[in-house]
This record gives structure tokens, C-alpha cells and sequence, in this order.
């Protein structure tokens, strides 16, 4: 199945079998695409895969992206069966939140995978370029909440509009914390600080679970790679997480 996992600034494709993630593809999430250029990428990126697919599947953050998907589907992979997952659609997960309609659906399904693959409890770091978000399922599967903060990239585009004398520069490890010069002393704050920031919250979370169960901690989001060599508290990494819920989430609604 063809699954897509369209965020604020990246749309995540895949080819999707059996929790195997055949092919994957990330491209920028551009709100003025419309549904006939959707339809091209996607023909285009799928090739001679694209008489295999049976099935797609869709969650998505940005409201005017959707829709252009959802005319897309309509017109140009009409034959296929679909689901679009929104609030109201079985997932299989309970949401225990104040109101579980305003939860993205990307963290329920990341939820839905965890507790899937590796049972609760769980805490799921996404790593992404506006957001990253933590999400946590109890023992019991259920989905209790989370948190969300300033993604990697995000901040970096916001201290270099922001700050006089800096500038935007590549994501990649400083020679040290302490650095000596203007580029890795950003690097070091950014890489470093996030760093910090999940173990802490990790930690504080884990503390609220109250249970004597061993937390499985998740890596996921394509910035993930540049954070994990500097954080101990992580499990597991499974880059295809979201892809992998919403393989889940199609085959309970079929």
C-alpha cells in the first residue's frame, strides 16, 4: 500500500507490506500544489510500482494539502480503496486527553505503531523540522498525552532571522560543546541543547508514569539520526513509524 504522511514542511511517501517499508520518498510539503501535480510526483516516484499498489493510506497537519489530496484521490486513484485518517476513524487506540479531536493524527498513529510493535508503556520523540513532539502511551495501549516543542530546524531558521550577527548554517555535530566560533557555537546550542531538552523530558515523564514497568523509548522523524549518538535514553529507533501506523490504521478499517 502507498502511504503518506503529509507535515508542515515534509511529506514522508512509502510503499508499505507487512511492517516493511519497501521505498520511501520525503518531499517538501508545498500548499499551492494542486492535485494534478500530486498525481504527477507521486506516478512519477512510484514507477513501475504504481500497478502494485492496492491500497493508500493518509494522515495529514496542513488542511489545504488534504484536500487537494483527497481530489486527488478522487479523480486519479478512484479505484483504489482509501482512508484518510481524521478524528472519528478507528485507529484502535483510546485517546485520553482533554479533547482528543485537537491530537494530529501523526501522534496517534505514531501511538498506534508503538504500542503495535513493542507494547506500552511507550514514549515516542518524532523529530521533525517545525516540531518535535513526544507522545506517550500507558501500559494499557491508551494514548495519555505528550508534549510538543520547537523542532531542529525551526529554531535555526529563527535565529538566523532574528539574530543580527548569526546565520543559518548546516545541522551537524560541533568538534565539541564548547565551540569557538560563531557557526558551531550554533551548532553545539542547537544539537546539544535538544539533546537535553528530550532526556529531561523524557525523564520527567517517566517519572509521571508511576510504573515499574521498563519504558521503551522511540526514536523517529528524519532528524532523528542527528540527535541520537547524543542522547542515552532511547530504545529503539524506527525511522518509518508514522508509515508503519498508518499501514495499521488501513488494515483495521478494511
Amino acid at each position: 500500500m502507498l502511504a503518506a504522511d503529509i507535515g508542515n514542511s515534509h511529506t514522508v511517501l512509502g510503499v508499505v507490506s507487512g511492517g516493511d517499508v519497501l521505498a520511501e520518498w520525503r518531499v517538501a510539503t508545498v500548499a499551492t500544489r494542486t492535485s494534478d501535480e500530486w498525481s504527477v510526483l507521486l506516478r512519477g516516484l512510484l514507477g513501475d510500482r504504481a500497478a502494485e499498489i492496492t491500497g493508500i493510506a493518509v494522515c495529514a497537519t496542513v488542511p489545504a494539502v488534504l484536500h487537494e489530496w483527497r481530489d486527488m484521490l478522487d479523480r486519479h486513484f478512484g479505484d483504489l480503496p482509501r482512508l484518510v485518517v481524521e478524528p472519528g476513524v478507528r485507529t484502535g487506540v483510546p485517546v485520553r486527553t482533554d479533547n482528543p479531536r485537537e491530537v494530529g493524527t501523526d501522534r496517534i498513529l505514531n501511538a498506534l505503531a508503538a504500542a503495535t510493535d513493542f507494547g506500552g508503556p511507550a514514549i515516542v520523540v518524532d523529530f521533525g523540522g517545525t516540531a518535535t513532539t513526544f507522545d506517550v502511551v500507558d501500559a494499557a495501549g491508551q494514548y495519555v498525552g505528550g508534549a510538543i516543542a520547537p523542532g531542529i530546524e525551526l529554531s535555526l531558521e529563527a535565529l538566523g532571522h532574528r539574530g543580527a550577527q548569526l546565520r543559518t548554517v548546516e545541522l551537524s555535530r560541533p568538534r565539541s560543546v564548547i565551540a569557538r566560533n560563531t557557526v558551531e557555537a550554533l551548532q553545539s546550542g542547537l544539537l546539544f541543547g535538544v539533546a537535553g531538552q528530550v532526556e529531561g523530558l523524557v525523564s520527567r515523564m517517566i517519572g509521571e508514569l508511576a510504573t515499574d514497568e521498563d519504558v521503551t523509548v522511540i526514536a523517529t522523524g528524519y532528524l532523528a539520526p542527528l540527535v541520537l549518538g547524543e542522547c542515552g535514553c532511547f530504545t529503539a529507533h524506527v525511522p518509518a513509524l508514522t508509515l508503519r501506523g498508518l499501514e495499521l490504521a488501513f488494515a483495521r478499517n478494511q
